[in-house]
């Protein structure tokens, strides 16, 4: 179940963030279809708040900065770690594919930092952007860190259709596959979430909490360099000082 006002707020957010200028209420109107009355009253309700301003008087409404001091405020105190963001930054150079680092979040496994592959074609993707977790690389490599109960409980919740061809479609299949990863010490994936899409992922703990960092790409460039992937990603996590 989801809210309809949540996800307007949610979509006017993102209109904003792809505009990257002021939008005024009949802007707003006529981006979604709202009735003029709803979309006042959103507006309205930002501006009330401090979310939104004018920066020029009749010149339309923009985010203000207090959406970044509230963020900031919940990312210091649960920070990612920078040294996770140093490992994407180089392997993002070394392999020319997109990276990422996820952690859990229920049945799915959740982007929490990205960096896209220069190339044009490739895996597009962004912060926040959620896979299912028993699906993908990126979700199997943080299962293979949970306790067994825990695990069981998210296996039990999760859907086994909808996916790619070479999907798990049990979950004595996931638990296989992720027996078989944590033997090699790494995943792999190949159309199991989109078709012609593979990607390798290793699992790493930093404080107690789980992450997996991912390398992904079209199956055209990726397909064959699994263990290459990986055993870059382990050198990365391993020899960056953020580590030890």
């Amino acid at each position: 179940m989801t809210v309809r006002q949540i996800e307007n707020l949610l979509a006017l957010l993102e209109f904003f963030a792809e505009r990257r200028e002021p939008a005024t209420l009949a802007d707003v109107v006529r981006q979604f279809g709202w009735p003029r009355s709803s979309a006042f009253n959103i507006l309205t309700t930002l501006v009330e708040n401090g979310y939104l301003y004018e920066p020029r008087a009749r010149g339309g409404f923009y985010p203000s900065p207090k959406w970044m001091q509230v963020i900031s405020a919940i990312s210091e105190a649960e920070p990612l770690p920078e040294f996770l963001a140093r490992v994407l930054r180089r392997l993002a150079e070394e392999t020319g594919e997109t990276v990422w680092v996820s952690a859990p979040s229920g049945v799915f496994a959740v982007f929490l930092d990205v960096v896209e592959s220069f190339q044009a074609i490739r895996y597009a993707a962004k912060p926040g952007k959620r896979v299912p977790i028993h699906v993908t690389a990126s979700g199997q490599a943080l299962l293979a860190q949970m306790p067994r109960r825990d695990m069981e409980v998210i296996l039990n919740k999760v859907t086994f259709n909808e996916f790619g061809p070479n999907a798990p479609k049990s979950v004595e299949e996931v638990l296989q596959r992720i027996d078989e990863g944590r033997a090699r010490g790494w995943f792999h994936s190949a159309s199991n979430y989109s078709n012609d899409l593979g990607g390798v992922s290793v699992p790493v703990t930093v404080s107690g909490r789980p992450f997996s960092v991912t390398v992904a790409g079209p199956l055209s460039r990726v397909q064959g360099k699994e263990l290459k992937h990986a055993t870059m990603i382990q050198q990365a996590l391993a020899e960056d000082t953020g580590q030890n």
